[in-house]
């Protein structure tokens, strides 16, 4: 008989997979060219931020599932905003970048997220530099330029669009820890879409009227209200999703379930896009990057364990004197998992990247740091 908890977990975490790598997928297609041909990126993802909001907008006034957070013109004007902003970058970057290259090459490319994250964080004064972790991010560097080296269909726009995406998503996670955190604001997957996705619409609203609605007038779009509704539904569900997996895992089972994923996601891609092909030097090249990422995660792992060890256990004082013995302050234990992000809304938003969640996008599943887990198990 198979214990119906256990059952949910891994329901939970299948569902997760399934809507993570569909979403992608759905996007992708909707894109492209060769595809569905509808490439513009800013409008697919206004259309997510517009109806992700308005659900939102429903299940907090009008059905009450959720109370709004003490929102105040101060915490909305120095947090929200500037968090939205750069939220919507990731997402108008990321998305463009599904029009010049493949979708395995940019799961590859995700790989430098926490590279992107340790840079913007030691940047921002919100972590220290340590010399572990930071081989660590020499390695995952190493593997991703392998990885592009050997890229078949090599575009230097598209790669430059995503990496300012994950560099633009990067440094919002870091103000979201840096704004929100110090406020003691946390923000679950409803309210968060509550606040932020209509501000991130209206961020976008600038770079639309310039740079897409002329496009728009002249070329010849059959606008399919059902492939749209479907595919801003699934962005959505795939919020919800995360919510029902951080609540029922720990963050070993979450970061295999984000490295399945992207091994998935990259196989599944290049059966539906034919001409996504990939080579042995793009596989060993994620590999070496998946390695670094693999190593980082049990770093951040092993660091949380200790962090949560009482005061008065003879392992955290053994720990609290190695520590002190060392040289230089490699390890702080204050800004544990800060290259992360804290709180509700950012350690989500580190679930996936950009236009995988049209709001808790990000970086990626397997990236979760533990202290982000458990100030937001609820």
């Amino acid at each position: 008989m198979i214990n119906k908890s256990l059952f949910l977990t891994y329901l939970y975490l299948f569902i997760y997979i399934l809507l993570s790598s569909g979403v992608i997928l759905y996007n992708k297609w909707v894109l492209s060219p060769k595809y569905f041909n509808f490439p513009f990126p800013i409008t697919l993802t206004m259309i997510h931020m517009g109806f992700s909001g308005a659900v939102a907008f429903f299940l907090v006034r009008v059905f009450k599932v959720v109370a709004p957070v003490k929102m105040t013109f101060e915490i909305y004007a120095t947090c929200v905003i500037p968090i939205s902003a750069f939220f919507a970058s990731s997402l108008w970057f990321g998305n463009t970048a599904y029009l010049h290259i493949s979708v395995a090459f940019i799961q590859m490319l995700k790989a430098l997220m926490p590279v992107a994250t340790l840079f913007m964080a030691v940047l921002c004064g919100t972590d220290k530099l340590r010399w572990d972790v930071f081989l660590n991010m020499l390695l995952v560097s190493f593997g991703v330029v392998i990885s592009s080296y050997g890229e078949i269909h090599f575009n230097v726009v598209g790669t430059l669009y995503q990496c300012t995406g994950i560099l633009a998503e990067a440094l919002r996670l870091v103000l979201t820890q840096v704004l929100l955190q110090k406020k003691g604001l946390t923000l679950n997957p409803i309210t968060s879409l509550y606040y932020i996705a209509p501000c991130s619409f209206a961020f976008l609203f600038v770079p639309w009227y310039f740079l897409e609605k002329t496009g728009m007038d002249v070329s010849q779009i059959q606008f399919n209200f059902w492939i749209f509704f479907s595919n801003a539904l699934c962005a959505l569900a795939l919020n919800f999703s995360i919510f029902l997996v951080i609540g029922r895992t720990g963050a070993v089972t979450i970061r295999v379930a984000g490295v399945l994923k992207d091994w998935i996601l990259i196989a599944l891609s290049t059966v539906i896009f034919p001409e996504s092909a990939i080579t042995g030097l793009n596989i060993i090249g994620y590999a070496i990057a998946l390695c670094g990422v693999v190593m980082y995660n049990y770093i951040k792992v092993k660091d949380v364990k200790a962090s949560q060890l009482p005061t008065d256990s003879p392992e955290r004082m053994n720990k609290d004197w190695r520590i002190e013995k060392k040289s230089s302050n490699i390890f702080a234990p204050d800004n544990i998992d800060d290259d992360t992000s804290s709180g509700k809304v950012s350690s989500m938003s580190d679930m996936s990247v950009d236009e995988e969640i049209p709001l808790m996008a990000s970086s990626r599943l397997s990236h979760i740091g533990r202290s982000q887990l458990s100030s937001r198990e609820a």
